[in-house]
């Protein structure tokens, strides 16, 4: 190995995820992967680079269990959106994406990461009418040229959201239901075919960009196309993401399509294993949580977005004791508006005392550090190789400023990553032994020029939109009152919100 793949960090404070310590050590780094862990002082290689994490709180690269590359445009787009809203939205909000467009709004969403001490993500990413080989690999192209690792799963659905919901055409009044009746989603045929020339073409190395499937929802997916995508995933060995039981809507539907929750109608086709993540899971209840567990599946909470759409508070607890391996994400920035995992953490932690009275029922900092890290890694089939910096792992590291104040004074090194850092302390970032962001500075990424790109697509694509903006906009007191009818009716799980 040269001299320049050797790397030591010296003086820095560890967090042990696994021990739940934190301890002042050496890191002697051997290409991507931790070699050796020892005291201040340890005897490294005399050509290994010396990095000072004096002053510093070394942390495992938080790993995203849930987001959506594509919504980085959409900072800040709307209000008081419920989930059906913002599907309603969503042709206006992440609609008429060039390809130049799509691999800008990957760029920004692994930059925004990388400045918020994220390292990995599992990036359902929306392309219309399906996903293409040229659009996946530009966005996959995007992550690797920023060095942040992802599993990549086109979102489909060949169900639009009007015909997805008992009832939501026929509440929607003339001359609008003509309109809504002609929007028409890609065929089974098409995402499978789509999808299949993408992994049969894929490029990238496993360790770094790898695929995955994403049916959106199951209300939102035909059975047959469901029965695919398992088949598909079985076929590539590869994962499976998808939105489950996150709005009561969802739940109230699901029982009046099928009979049964939206899990055990899933669980019916064969699409749950151990490389299958629900995320959201808002509206589980014992028995769908016995489903999953007892299948090895994970589970991506994301509290924030969650609440942000009024969707309800997920059962963690119960999730955990249930055997599920338990992941936490931010969803995408169009609904929750960043890609902050310390935020994301904090939200977790707190929305867990508003479910139970007893704090022996809450997450508590270690409960919400493992599952940003250790949880996040196997949500992505990863985790023997990162969420934790131990010896044999890739080196994705983070070092947080213990001069910010967020740590001034630093009590419990644990705690106050939860409670208090808000991201301003990330300070250098590395990726597989090679650093990302030093001192706060991009390696290798031009941000200005990224800022400049965003700018100029976000501006033409309001305008191209706007026309598609009004006429979903003319739709929104329909499909509002439409679900918040049927968030009215009887559900046999009760969440904190309703």
């Amino acid at each position: 190995m040269s001299a320049a793949e050797y790397k030591v960090l010296r003086g820095g404070l560890l967090l042990d995820i696994v021990n739940r310590t934190t301890s002042y050590a050496d890191i002697l780094i051997e290409g991507d992967t931790v070699g050796e862990i020892g005291p201040p002082g340890m005897a490294a290689p005399a050509h290994a680079t010396a990095i000072d994490a004096d002053d510093r709180l070394v942390v495992p690269g938080l790993i995203n269990a849930h987001t959506h590359g594509h919504g980085s445009l959409g900072k800040g787009l709307g209000d008081k959106w419920s989930l059906e809203l913002l599907l309603n939205a969503s042709p206006w909000a992440s609609g008429g994406f060039s390809l130049e467009d799509k691999k800008t709004a990957a760029l920004l969403n692994a930059v925004e990461m990388v400045k918020k001490g994220c390292t990995a993500a599992y990036d359902m990413y929306f392309e219309f009418p399906t996903a293409t080989l040229d659009g996946i690999g530009a966005i996959a192209d995007a992550y690797a040229e920023v060095g942040v690792r992802v599993q990549l799963a086109p979102m489909m659905a060949d169900t639009p959201l009007y015909r997805a919901i008992p009832g939501l055409i026929e509440a929607i009044p003339e001359p609008h239901r003509a309109e809504v009746e002609k929007l028409k989603a890609a065929s089974p045929e098409d995402h499978l075919a789509a999808c299949r020339s993408i992994l049969q073409n894929w490029r990238h190395s496993f360790d770094s960009v790898r695929p995955a499937l994403g049916p959106t929802i199951p209300l939102h997916c035909s059975d047959d196309f469901i029965v695919g995508c398992r088949d598909l995933a079985r076929d590539y060995d590869i994962g499976i993401q998808m939105h489950l039981a996150e709005s009561k809507i969802q739940a109230v539907a699901g029982i009046s399509r099928y009979g049964k929750t939206l899990t055990a109608h899933i669980h019916d086709l064969g699409l749950i294993g151990s490389k299958f993540t629900g995320a959201h899971g808002v509206w589980l209840d014992d028995d769908d949580i016995a489903r999953l567990g007892d299948r090895g599946a994970s589970i991506a909470h994301n509290p924030g977005s969650n609440m942000r759409l009024g969707s309800g508070i997920a059962p963690a607890r119960r999730m955990i004791e249930g055997g599920l391996n338990f992941g936490i994400g931010t969803d995408g920035s169009v609904s929750s508006d960043n890609q902050n995992m310390f935020e994301a953490m904090r939200m977790a932690a707190f929305a867990s005392r508003v479910v139970s009275p007893d704090p022996a029922d809450w997450l508590g900092t270690w409960d919400v550090l493992r599952a940003a890290t250790l949880g996040g890694a196997r949500v992505m089939g990863m985790d023997d190789q990162i969420g934790q910096i131990a010896p044999g792992y890739k080196a994705d590291i983070v070092l947080l400023d213990l001069d910010n104040v967020n740590f001034v004074p630093l009590n419990n090194a644990a705690n106050q990553i939860v409670n208090c850092e808000d991201s301003s302390a990330v300070l250098t970032v590395m990726i597989g032994g090679r650093m990302v962001m030093q001192d706060r500075k991009f390696i290798g990424i031009d941000y200005a020029l990224l800022r400049e790109k965003v700018a100029e697509a976000t501006a033409r694509l309001s305008e191209a939109n706007a026309e598609t903006k009004a006429r979903m906009e003319a739709l929104t007191p329909f499909v509002s009152a439409h679900c918040v009818g049927l968030a009215c009716q009887h559900y046999h799980v009760r969440s904190a919100i309703h």
